[in-house]
């Protein structure tokens, strides 16, 4: 059978330039596809390549930047091309994880957006044979203000929370970051982590010419076509029509076939499974076709559908949920279908695997749609553009934030101090958490409001640190520096913990990509990464990339979330991010500086994102990191938590009350950075640093300076009833840390109720500044 015999249907509409364009083909791509065939394409076939050639399915404009990034290890048994990646953590056993945005359909439709962001991320993990154990997200939206924020935010977490509570994978951590960026375009990324053993590692790779091809789950309906389509264009105001774009979830079923699927791959029944996400039957049947060099061939009219009268075009391009491809071994299929039973889900062959290089799809005896080969796939064309900074914001990254005019109010930095921590991105997510299970299954050691959550590998001593890290501030002002940052504030994070730095994966949310401007901050922020995973050793293993998160108004920051992995080899290295102990020291590893720029300090008390943001060495957090480490690992360290968003001032406030029942106060005294600016000192966001509380000072500060880390005792943890005091030289400053507290626990739950954070008095004791 020749291509020749590919038929358009009967209603198709004509192959019109028109029609071309209203699905993202552009001119060179129609032209290029054409050639490829040999004819003009059917409707069906535009269908397809409208999607596999989308840049969310293509990384058109971002695979030549994205190969730089370093992937290997000898503990990454999986990296880039996958489902997942796939470390080893020891004794044979390994853990799958991966990160994926659904920033469009969360636009639009809040609840299923998330939801269903969920539960793709969670296939991605099953399908490597890996169990999930755990999931968070990185969330950011506009002001909380903002009536329609409120409501994405609300729906949003409602999403991820019914989704994953019902599946009974725990939300164990995660971020939430507001600013107007993102009031048009908000951001939902959801990671996952999976365990599993080293030798049930599956991969989709369809192989062995006359093995049936499966669909196995849900059946498939007319939710979510062009959904990835969709997530390759930008926002504008008639986005609110693409709601059917958006799939609807089931989160009982995705529960069924996750057990069903990792039944499957045990029981020798298969050679290959993939989610069908993205782009559907089509992606996953052209991918693991790619990828095993082999031909197949689809009948439509053999997929298990809910809707009567769906045409090819729907069939393929349908995102409907919980459904997986599968790759049975020659004779298992009905092994296949009885498991399937078993969980009472469906598996019904509707392909096979071919000698001949082809990608066929049939209506029956009628073929709709041909390729030649794998070249549906290879022969999407890759896009290298000319970068240009952006003018605008060269110009504000020129500005010297210490030129701001402080307010008046501003004499009292505990008035400062008050308001960053009620700052929704700083002050506690307790009310976003608290919707979420973060504990069923048990393994979960430190949750949420941790710098890293630590989830327990059961049946060993060990453990493994997760968090996902971001900062669009950073990478719009300096996207390079901003790449390297957001790398080392994860790996700050799970060190924190108690764990090595292991691995990444990374979710890119950037504008446009065919602007200069945008092009020249996605190639800038993925080398500015690739240097700091290279330094630390945290190869990439795999990740997503989110492009034209924009709308009439702008592009976002260009924001570069990391998910990483970190190992913590023994349960005694566990280390909490709040004070433990009246009367231990508190050592600032790492150093002070002048840098303000970029802070969530201009920007919560100002409006103002500007400046040069602080430098990121990643040489020095290497050092820092492995000083850290010793130092916990010789139980020299009670507590330690990572200092970014607000500075210094925040991070010790934070020590002081990240646990509710549990609160102590502090005396420090800063003077050794008496002559920086004040505000610089303690709202300034300088990188690599951690704050330490420790019975065994000496042995802190002898370890760091070997390592080459600056250290400093700082002050003592106190009890909670003596405050928060800060001493500068002759500047002294204190607050009581409940009234802290109270700006830090609150802040967003009043948001969310419509409330403005009332003006608060405070006893505290200042001198003018000389700032």
């Amino acid at each position: 059978m020749t291509s020749s015999h590919v038929q358009s249907r009967p209603g198709d509409p004509a192959i019109t330039p028109a029609l071309v364009a209203e699905h993202g083909i552009t001119e060179f791509e129609y032209e290029r596809l054409v050639n490829m065939l040999g004819r003009t394409p059917t409707f069906t076939e535009i269908g397809v390549v409208s999607a596999l050639w989308s840049e969310h399915c293509s990384y058109k404009h971002s695979r030549p930047m994205l190969k730089t990034l370093p992937t290997k290890a000898p503990w990454v048994l999986q990296g880039p091309g996958e489902n997942a990646g796939v470390i080893s953590v020891g004794d044979g056993w390994a853990v799958a994880f991966k990160i994926e945005s659904h920033n469009h359909p969360s636009a639009v439709e809040p609840y299923q957006g998330a939801a269903t962001g969920v539960g793709g991320i969670l296939r991605d993990v099953f399908t490597m044979g890996a169990r999930p154990i755990a999931l968070l997200n990185s969330l950011r939206f506009g002001p909380l203000t903002s009536p329609r924020v409120r409501w994405l935010f609300s729906g949003v977490v409602k999403g991820i929370g019914d989704y994953g509570n019902c599946v009974g994978v725990p939300t164990v951590g995660g971020e939430v970051v507001f600013d107007p960026s993102y009031e048009g375009n908000p951001l939902v990324n959801a990671m996952c982590v999976g365990l599993m053993r080293e030798d049930e590692l599956m991969r989709a790779v369809a192989e062995g010419v006359g093995n049936p091809i499966m669909a196995v789950g849900a059946r498939t309906g007319r939710d979510g076509i062009h959904g990835a389509s969709f997530a390759s264009e930008d926002l504008s105001e008639s986005s609110e029509a693409k709601r059917p774009m958006v799939q609807v979830g089931d989160p009982f079923t995705e529960k069924l076939l996750l057990e069903a699927s990792l039944e499957l791959i045990r029981s020798g029944h298969i050679v290959a499974i993939q989610d069908m996400g993205a782009a559907g039957l089509t992606s996953s049947s052209a991918e693991m076709a790619e990828r095993g060099d082999v031909g197949v061939t689809i009948d439509v009219t053999k997929v298990p559908v809910r809707e009567q009268g769906m045409t090819p075009y729907e069939i393929l391009l349908s995102e409907s949920q919980e459904r997986m491809l599968v790759v049975a071994k020659q004779g298992h299929e009905d092994d296949v279908r009885a498991i399937l039973a078993k969980w009472d889900l469906e598996a019904a062959v509707i392909g096979e695997v071919i000698a001949e290089p082809v990608y066929r799809v049939t209506e029956g005896d009628t073929v709709v749609a041909e390729f030649p080969g794998s070249r549906l796939v290879t022969e999407c064309p890759q896009y290298v553009l000319e970068p240009k900074e952006s003018e605008a914001l060269k110009a504000a990254r020129a500005r010297n934030p210490l030129d701001v005019t402080p307010l008046d109010d501003e004499r009292d930095h505990a008035w400062t101090l008050e308001r960053l921590l009620a700052s929704p991105t700083i002050a506690s997510k307790r009310w976003v958490w608290q919707q979420y299970d973060s504990t069923v299954r048990t393994s979960t050691v430190r949750g949420p409001g941790s710098d890293a959550a630590v989830v327990r590998l059961r049946g060993t001593d060990k453990a493994i640190a997760l968090c996902i890290d971001g900062n669009g501030r950073h990478v719009a002002l300096s996207p390079r520096n901003g790449g390297r940052a957001a790398v080392c504030e994860a790996a700050r994070n799970v060190a924190c913990s108690g764990a090595r730095p292991k691995a990444i994966t990374n979710n890119l949310n950037f504008g446009n990509p065919k602007k200069p401007e945008v092009y020249f901050q996605l190639s800038e922020a993925i080398a500015g990464m690739g240097e700091a995973c290279t330094v630390l050793e945290s190869p990439v293993t795999g990740g997503n990339v989110s492009l034209y998160n924009e709308n009439p108004q702008g592009a976002i920051h260009p924001t570069p979330t990391i998910g990483m992995v970190g190992l913590i080899e023994s349960m005694a290295h566990v280390t909490p991010s709040a004070f433990q102990q009246a009367g231990d020291e508190i050592v600032l590893l790492g150093d002070c500086t002048d840098e303000l720029g970029a802070s969530e300090y201009l920007l919560a008390i100002h409006g103002l994102t500007i400046g040069e943001p602080p430098v990121c060495d990643p040489t020095r957090e290497r050092a820092l990191i492995d000083a850290l480490l010793e130092a916990i690992q010789a139980g020299a360290v009670r507590s330690a938590h990572d200092c970014s968003d607000g500075g210094l001032a925040v991070t010790l406030a934070e020590c002081a009350m990240l646990d509710r029942e549990r609160s102590f106060g502090f005396a420090v005294d800063l003077s050794t950075w008496a002559t920086l600016p004040h505000r610089a000192l303690l709202f300034g966001e300088a990188h690599g640093r951690v704050v330490v509380s420790t019975a065994q000072s000496g042995a802190v500060l002898e370890i760091a300076r070997r390592h080459g880390v600056p250290a400093q005792v700082i002050g003592t943890v106190t009890e909670a009833a003596g405050g928060a005091s800060f001493t500068i030289s002759d500047d002294t400053f204190t607050a009581p840390v409940m009234w802290l507290a109270k700006a830090f626990h609150e802040a967003i739950p009043q948001a969310m109720d419509g409330e403005t954070p009332a003006e608060h008095a405070v006893a505290s004791s200042h001198a003018p500044t000389n700032d």
